[in-house]
């Protein structure tokens, strides 16, 4: 017969581990016993402690066990722009690969009025650790995260502080690469659509490509700031291609390539005969058939698995030197260069 907890006003909602030791006539320590691993008991004592468990539906608090000094399985993932499909992807993949390892993600959205304020509320639960998408974040903000002495992952920003690692992509490379791409079909009036200032991945996707110009002789004709969305490419290069003959436009991400190339077709400006196009990321709406972008991949399942593996040194050895890992773009060959 299933073990019973008298109903009254007074009781908890969820029940306590005082309650299995009252119901299964045990103490308070033997129900704590039966459920840390490698804790000695009698077998008998916590098979018996484990079916009132199940029967009173209760569950050991992970919160209570961090607090402890043991693993919550807690970890906050600072994540960065949502409005970019790149980050949305990439977060989802974090997510499900932290799952399998049995760590129970926290997001804050870092780019929100209240992000500030959410990493401190976080911070009263004992972490694991904390994974912050750097590239599309402040770097004061980021600074702030490297302070609170909690096992840190950056993906995206370089970060140099103890106990801090790192996963960065190569950004400047890549759209070194893409220019040079233009470069040899013949285009030298070059625009470029930044992102926000304080993006990290921005300013070094800007510098690949005016390295790249530099070295050809060149400068840049003209650019504008968008904040990595669809709309944002749209209206900014509406603005540019209004003003300026530009035969390249290179935009610091694909959501801003897209309403780029949406622009350019409303206008009459044949892509990629008069103008060629080039995106950053390649996320899922790169290849559609509507667009067909040629872009720079920044992969999300080797930036996720370098993570992880970081994640799992610095968990195994809190001491270990900080790690950076670098990952390489690569260019897609699609229909707009």
């Amino acid at each position: 017969m299933a073990s019973q907890i008298p109903d009254s006003p007074d009781r908890p909602r969820r029940v306590t581990a005082q309650m299995v030791a009252q119901a299964a006539g045990v103490s308070r320590s033997a129900v704590s016993r039966a459920f840390t691993e490698g804790a000695y008991l009698d077998q008998a004592k916590r098979d018996r402690i484990h079916q009132v468990a199940a029967e009173l539906g209760y569950r050991p608090n992970a919160l209570a066990a961090g607090l402890q000094g043991g693993r919550s399985h807690l970890v906050a993932i600072f994540v960065g722009n949502m409005r970019s499909p790149y980050d949305t992807a990439f977060v989802s993949q974090l997510v499900k690969e932290l799952n399998q390892l049995n760590k129970w993600p926290i997001l804050i959205d870092g780019g929100g009025d209240r992000s500030g304020a959410g990493i401190e509320e976080v911070l009263r639960y004992p972490l694991d650790a904390l994974i912050v998408r750097g590239g599309s974040m402040s770097e004061d903000l980021v600074a702030r995260c490297t302070k609170f002495g909690i096992p840190m992952i950056c993906s995206g920003r370089p970060v140099t502080a103890p106990g801090v690692d790192n996963v960065c992509c190569r950004n400047a490379l890549g759209t070194l690469q893409a220019t040079e791409l233009l470069l040899a079909k013949g285009r030298r009036r070059f625009g470029f659509i930044s992102g926000p200032g304080s993006f990290y991945s921005s300013a070094q996707r800007r510098e690949g490509m005016l390295r790249a110009l530099q070295a050809a002789g060149l400068s840049l004709v003209a650019e504008a700031q968008g904040d990595y969305s669809v709309d944002a490419g749209h209206e900014t290069a509406r603005d540019l291609l209004a003003t300026q003959n530009l035969d390249a436009l290179i935009c610091a991400n694909d959501a801003m390539a897209i309403g780029a190339l949406s622009a350019a077709r409303e206008m009459g400006i044949a892509v990629p005969d008069q103008m060629s196009l080039v995106g950053f990321d390649d996320i899922a709406m790169a290849k559609w058939p509507m667009f067909r972008l040629t872009t720079l991949r920044n992969p999300i399942d080797l930036s996720v698995t370098r993570t992880i593996a970081l994640l799992e040194r610095r968990l195994a050895n809190p001491e270990a030197p900080a790690k950076i890992e670098l990952v390489d773009p690569h260019l897609v060959l699609r229909d707009t260069h």
